[in-house]
């Protein structure tokens, strides 16, 4: 009896097993897939826009681009929150890298021609768990936004 108390506080004071952490194109997808999706509307422009930023900037092809979507939405329905997702981008990439990120969810959030409240609050936090500046938070916005006025 007294073997199985032990057992038990022993197994108590085990270290838990680290949940996994997505890898790095996954942890952008989804992000992005966040975006797309905080103004509950999703729209053929804003899911073509993705596939077509995942795949400028990752180099893939559109069958790989569609898997790691749907691997990215699966891993972000799971989530309770974006850590997960920011600390594998924040451990794979410089400040400048990390500033490009934002800047593609910007052109994400543009992408159907106006800018919801919702998405420009999911891209702020974002921008602050990938440490980006407020400066470049900024430029990566005027960027995105002069990126869509110029495509409309």
């Amino acid at each position: 009896m007294l073997e199985h108390i032990k057992q038990f506080f022993t197994s108590l004071a085990a270290t838990p097993e680290q949940p996994r952490l997505p890898d790095f194109k996954i942890s952008v997808a989804a992000l992005l897939v966040e975006v797309m999706r905080a103004d509950s509307e999703l729209q053929a422009q804003e899911q073509a826009s993705l596939r077509t930023l995942l795949q400028k900037y990752f180099a893939l092809e559109m069958e790989q681009v569609d898997t790691l979507i749907k691997a990215a939405t699966l891993d972000l329905d799971e989530a309770i929150d974006y850590f997960r997702f920011s600390k594998q981008i924040n451990d794979n990439t410089s400040a400048e890298q990390r500033v490009e990120i934002v800047q593609l969810l910007w052109q994400l959030a543009y992408a159907d021609g106006e800018l919801d409240k919702h998405e420009e609050h999911v891209v702020r936090r974002v921008a602050d768990l990938l440490y980006v500046t407020h400066n470049d938070f900024i430029k990566a916005k005027l960027a995105a936004q002069s990126a869509s006025q110029s495509e409309n």
